[in-house]
């Protein structure tokens, strides 16, 4: 157990109109299956905003505190676990918690940060590589040589998706909304892009080919779109709701392609889900950010009492990757 053990700490959880509110509270109890961490830097994702805006509710159980990942130092180890010891450099993916000074988080969910990255780009790649990896590889079970279709693809996801699928063989088609994101998409190895401000995407992607795998955290209209040019046997993973949650869904085409529409989500996945996750992102994944085969996306560090300007860039979607805040 560490020396010097503090009883409170400074956290972010959602206050009223879109607001964070600062709070003090106990350090975290450790569970004997749990590290608690002393927090370097929290990950911002678009979840965390969702949730600010009372939309995200954290599972039932989880920290009402903003933020689903960190990295830092393990502050603290449970009677349970022997993975982990204190003094650790780690990041983790968390249900809630990660906009505090200190986090206690199930051992299976955290790992060692991959050897020669700083703890500031580790605070930034558990949620986005996790749900890259698990959408692409493990819902919609990508083969090599299947062509994939990623909207937003200068999010930190989409660039996570777009490194991943260079390296596993798979071509892709990106789309976003400005051409300074279409030319990073194409940096990461994006074969075609489109700018969503031309309209739909339809003739384009089908001239490239079709897609047979398409991650979509817009949803709306682009349901109807992503079934017009996802392939026979093509799977839809929708993530998001960027473009509003009605659609309109070609039943027939959904027959007669025989595609499949999968909604998935990260954060209330349970801890066996997630657990198997960090395994797969250790093993296949974290070599290839030894080998600089791939490398954390982050847009820019902040410092966490410019929370709520980190926001506002946020919501208006001023970033190619990920923001990080630093204690």
């Amino acid at each position: 157990m560490s020396t010097q053990m503090p009883t409170q700490m400074r956290a972010l959880t959602a206050g009223t109109d879109n607001t964070v509110l600062w709070q003090h509270r106990d350090l975290p109890k450790v569970q004997p299956n749990e590290v608690r961490i002393k927090v370097a830097y929290s990950g911002m994702n678009r979840a965390d905003l969702m949730q600010l805006a009372g939309h995200y509710p954290p599972p039932p159980g989880a920290s009402d505190v903003l933020g689903l990942e960190v990295s830092g130092v393990v502050h603290a180890v449970g009677a349970e676990v022997s993975a982990h010891q204190v003094g650790d450099k780690v990041c983790a993916l968390l249900a809630g918690g990660g906009y505090a000074e200190y986090v206690s988080v199930p051992a299976n969910q955290v790992l060692g940060i991959p050897k020669g990255m700083e703890l500031a780009h580790a605070a930034g790649i558990c949620e986005v590589f996790a749900t890259a990896w698990f959408n692409i590889y493990d819902i919609a079970a990508t083969q090599p040589g299947e062509r994939i279709l990623m909207h937003a693809a200068a999010s930190g996801v989409g660039q996570a998706v777009l490194q991943l699928a260079k390296v596993f063989g798979n071509p892709v088609f990106a789309t976003a909304g400005a051409d300074e994101k279409l030319k990073l998409a194409q940096q990461l190895g994006a074969e075609q892009v489109w700018n969503r401000h031309h309209g739909s995407f339809v003739d384009a992607v089908k001239a490239w080919g079709g897609a047979d795998v398409i991650l979509d955290p817009v949803a709306g209209s682009y349901i109807g779109w992503n079934q017009e040019v996802l392939n026979q046997d093509g799977r839809l993973v929708v993530i998001g709701l960027m473009g509003g949650r009605v659609a309109e869904l070609d039943a027939g085409r959904l027959l007669m392609k025989r595609q499949r529409i999968i909604g998935s989500t990260l954060r209330s996945q349970p801890n066996r889900v997630k657990a198997r996750i960090m395994a797969d992102l250790y093993t296949h994944v974290w070599p290839l950010f030894e080998q600089q085969q791939v490398r954390a996306s982050i847009d820019d560090v902040l410092p966490i009492a410019h929370i709520e300007d980190a926001f506002k860039r946020l919501r208006e979607n001023d970033t190619q990757g990920k923001l990080v805040l630093v204690w």
